[in-house]
């Protein structure tokens, strides 16, 4: 089960990274949100034990600071 879970998760991520870049080319904002979504998740999730809380918590604040990261590139 936990395995199962953890393949819905990453394909889920997965998707919805895809599905931002169908658009236009994105800026540096929406690369690092998506990118900082994903790793956090990713970190979430390893450091929760598997925690679908975790791993939603991690995607949040990763985004969250993927999108900062990349706001101050683009100011550039």
């Amino acid at each position: 089960m936990f395995k199962i879970r953890r393949i819905a998760t990453g394909a889920a991520m997965v998707a919805a990274l895809v599905s931002t870049g169908c658009g236009h080319s994105p800026t540096n904002q929406e690369i690092g949100t998506a990118g900082g979504a994903v790793i956090g998740g990713a970190v979430g999730n390893a450091a929760s034990g598997g925690s679908t809380l975790g791993t939603i918590g991690g995607a949040a604040v990763g985004g969250v600071l993927g999108n900062e990261v990349g706001r101050r590139r683009d100011a550039r």
